[in-house]
């Protein structure tokens, strides 16, 4: 009995992961991407503050497995980004990591050749470097914040995260959001409730303390500022929607009782969609005709859109996928995606410089 273990019982050969230190000195920022994280971030910031009349929009894959298919998105996106950058702040969604209700494909971070090898750090690299592409064309990009971990070596490459349903009531999340240099959006919880997202935004905005690594890969305590750019995220819930004007409202008041800006951001998928991609475009129109109608606190909206429309399921024959199609969750394609933004922006642009000026 004196020598049976009793610690690590359930794990395997731990692997030592490359350092946030080490994977940014092999794979640096560059200036162009420096200029473009921090003119995003601003940008943001000042819709937040209602200094910029014009909204925010994350759009982009439900997660990002083809690195060509991500590239090309992207340069198509930064063309559309240069049309409607007068009234739209265009960010891309470069997700990496996918949280599962049972099991599945973790994201490229965990999984990145698709086949159960988990090779994180070759992961990491991959991430990391199609991040930086994407900023050098001058456009910015938008995650999930999920493995408490992960931010240490991505965070500096990134203008817009968001904090996801599942963990919006974490406390694990919340204390590290905030310390994120980026702005960040909680999403409302899965039952559709609002009050463990406005908990969140109470929460985040407060120093905290807790156990997490340094850049040197080290196990630190981490003491944070507080991040004073957080926002809540309506993406629907127990099956219903909460996009439509009424519960744009009912938030608004629950906010103002909470004593938390009016900073409203409108997640165009997930149940706002009843989980069907092709109603995405009816949602964005709708947030749009409330803009129009006179609504303030609305400042961003979300859309999962790909190269090309639905999903699929994955193959343990990889070269059985279609090219530029979600193998998450189902996305619109993206001449429609082009088609509502470019509608919106010609709706919108003749307004939205009157919202500048409404505090």
């Amino acid at each position: 009995m004196e020598n049976v273990s009793v610690e690590n019982i359930n794990i395997e050969n731990p692997q030592i992961l490359v350092t946030p230190a080490e994977l940014k000195k092999e794979i640096p920022i560059s200036e162009k991407a420096r200029k473009t994280v921090l003119n995003g971030r601003t940008a943001i910031e000042k819709i937040l503050s209602k200094e910029d009349h014009r909204l925010f929009v994350v759009v982009g894959p439900c997660s990002i497995h083809d690195i060509d298919a991500a590239r090309e998105y992207a340069k198509k996106l930064k063309t559309l980004a240069d049309q409607v950058g007068d009234c739209l702040e265009i960010v891309m969604r470069v997700y990496f990591e996918k949280p599962r209700t049972t099991t599945g494909w973790k994201g490229l971070i965990n999984d990145p050749f698709m086949n159960d090898s988990f090779k994180i750090t070759e992961g990491l690299k991959i991430g990391r470097k199609l991040l930086r592409e994407i900023l050098e064309i001058g456009l910015p990009t938008a995650t999930e914040a999920l493995d408490p971990i992960s931010p240490q070596y991505m965070q500096d490459l990134i203008t817009w995260s968001a904090i996801g349903a599942r963990t919006t009531e974490s406390q694990t999340h919340r204390e590290m959001a905030s310390g994120l240099s980026s702005s960040i959006g909680f999403k409302n919880g899965t039952d559709g409730s609002l009050t463990v997202a406005i908990n969140a935004l109470q929460s985040v905005a407060k120093p905290h303390r807790f156990l997490g690594i340094n850049s040197d890969g080290k196990v630190s305590v981490i003491k944070t500022k507080g991040n004073p750019h957080a926002h809540v995220v309506l993406r629907g819930g127990n099956g219903k929607p909460n996009y439509d004007s009424v519960s744009v409202s009912i938030c608004e008041q629950e906010l103002s009782k909470a004593g938390i800006d009016k900073n409203i951001m409108i997640d165009c998928s997930h149940a706002n969609s009843n989980k069907d991609h092709n109603l995405q475009p009816l949602v964005l129109e709708n947030i749009c005709n409330q803009i129009l109608d006179g609504n303030q606190s609305i400042v961003g909206v979300m859309v999962e859109s790909n190269l090309e429309g639905g999903n699929q399921k994955l193959s343990n024959d990889l070269s059985l996928l279609k090219y530029g199609v979600s193998v998450t969750d189902a996305c619109i394609d993206w001449e429609t995606t082009k088609d509502g933004i470019l509608s919106m922006a010609g709706k919108l642009r003749p307004i939205m410089e009157k919202r500048a000026s409404i505090k």
